[in-house]
């Protein structure tokens, strides 16, 4: 039991969102905007964040599925709601989660005031989950096959990753000259938890003969890889579950952890002063697990031929389940694996208007000129265990005031075709401060949101950033 509950936390509880920062990317008077694209076009002299406090974001989301359906108080039984939430959803939908601390990130730019380089660099931790629906296997927990003769269960619809990790970034950045800014930034990330099952396959189908003959066929190739979990997984572990943990936690977030490299390369390129064209490549990189490794299979074919209630020539269920064990056991190996880390796509078009000349040097935005306004569209398309992600979003910036920032966004993606967010941020003096929250709309009932996600952060800043 305590296998199936520590399971259960690493595939669902910390793997359950789309990783689309619409709000965040491009938006330059953030520095934490280098992370969606090292090539972003910014200009701080210098920035640090405070530490745990400059970026703190959580996105979660579903497609097919709310809470509202599930814990309405609409005198509709608990078990009805379940059965009609499988009935609309299919293997095609999925539950995501992610979450990001930042611990610290700093940048400066390197070889002098009038330099055209910047350097980056960082920590934070992520957790991050994808769990696509399987509806079959739902189906026939609920209803068993009994309704379903001829019907064959797609085993592989079971499909999740879970990932809990540090990630450490180095970032360099360059204006090349008056039109393109490039930038790379490589990462080290050292895995503490990890559960993966994404290439599954098989079916079981009940097919009926004469005189009330039945053919019932199991084939299965299932796997759960496992890492950084193995001694919670011992039946003969009796240590304190939660201070271990956060002993783990502790030691394998500084590159005690499962090892593994990225990178993220992105430019800016004005083919006019005030159109700019923007693409990213974010999570270019792979996790080798080689540590605490635990792999849970359940491989092999099992066929039946008789009644319903007989399971096998002796007709008692006790040496049918035995059969079974044996023709598909469920084994625990022990070997290495490699995951490939999401890899996520951005780019923009953009056009500003509303040109403002300064008089005057001003060290708020070490700017000659700046615009005032903006709007762009953005495409954003993350690779998942099936089809890819994507979304689509139209936005518009304004610069209010000086020392203030916004930026409105339209998204349609697989949550929502209303998803309204929205982005500010100030700097007073050197200090800045910043908020972006998704789906605005969604506020007024949460309950029946499929998508939900907001970022708040506070920086040192001194300069400003290009529009």
């Amino acid at each position: 039991m305590r296998k199936i509950i520590i399971l259960l936390f690493l595939s669902v509880s910390v793997y359950c969102s789309s990783q689309n920062k619409e709000i965040l990317y491009n938006f330059t008077p953030q520095p934490q905007s280098l992370l969606t694209n090292p090539g972003a076009d910014v200009k701080y002299k210098w920035f640090f964040g405070v530490p745990l406090l400059s970026g703190i974001s959580a996105n979660v989301g579903s497609t097919g599925i709310d809470a509202y359906s599930l814990f309405a108080n609409d005198g509709v039984d608990f078990s009805e709601k379940v059965r009609n939430l499988v009935a609309s959803t299919s293997r095609k939908d999925y539950i995501t989660t992610n979450q990001q601390l930042e611990l610290f990130m700093a940048g400066f730019k390197v070889g002098g005031e009038d330099s055209k380089s910047y350097v980056s660099f960082g920590m934070y931790q992520e957790l991050d989950s994808f769990i696509y629906v399987p509806t079959d296997l739902a189906i026939l927990s609920l209803y068993g096959n009994n309704d379903y003769i001829g019907k064959s269960f797609n085993l592989g619809d079971l499909s999740v990753k879970a990932d809990l990790s540090t990630v450490f970034h180095i970032g360099y950045n360059k204006q090349i000259n008056d039109k393109l800014v490039l930038g790379i930034r490589g990462k080290i990330y050292s895995s503490i938890f990890n559960a993966t099952s994404t290439h599954n396959s098989g079916y079981f189908v009940t097919k009926q003969g004469a005189n009330l003959i039945y053919d019932q066929t199991i084939r299965s190739n299932l796997e759960l890889n496992t890492s950084g979990a193995a001694k919670y997984l011992d039946e003969n572990y009796d240590g304190d579950l939660g201070s271990d943990i956060a002993d783990d936690v502790t030691k394998k977030a500084f590159l005690g952890g499962n090892l593994g490299l990225g990178v993220d390369l992105g430019l800016t390129y004005y083919p006019e002063k005030n159109i700019q064209i923007t693409a990213s490549l974010v999570d270019i990189g792979y996790v080798s697990h080689s540590k605490e490794v635990v792999d849970y299979t359940f491989k092999g074919y099992y066929n039946f031929k008789g009644v319903l209630t007989e399971f096998n020539s002796d007709g008692t269920i006790d040496n049918a389940y035995q059969d079974f064990k044996d023709a598909i056991p469920l084994d625990t190996v022990y070997h290495k694996y490699t995951t490939q880390r999401p890899l996520k796509f951005y780019s923009s078009f953009q056009y500003s208007f509303e040109e403002e000349r300064q008089t005057e040097c001003n060290c708020a935005t070490d700017e000659d000129s700046w615009y005032r306004s903006a709007i762009g569209a953005q495409l954003f398309a993350m690779t998942t265990p099936r089809d890819p992600m994507l979304a689509l979003t139209a936005y518009y910036r304004r610069r209010i005031l000086e020392g203030l920032q916004m930026k409105a966004t339209y998204t349609i993606d697989s949550y929502s075709y209303s998803n309204i967010g929205l982005g500010l941020t100030t700097k007073i003096g050197v200090f800045n401060f910043y908020v972006l929250a998704d789906n605005l709309l969604a506020y007024k009932d949460l309950s029946k949101s499929n998508a939900l996600a907001f970022q708040i952060g506070f920086n040192v800043i001194s300069g400003g950033s290009r529009k």
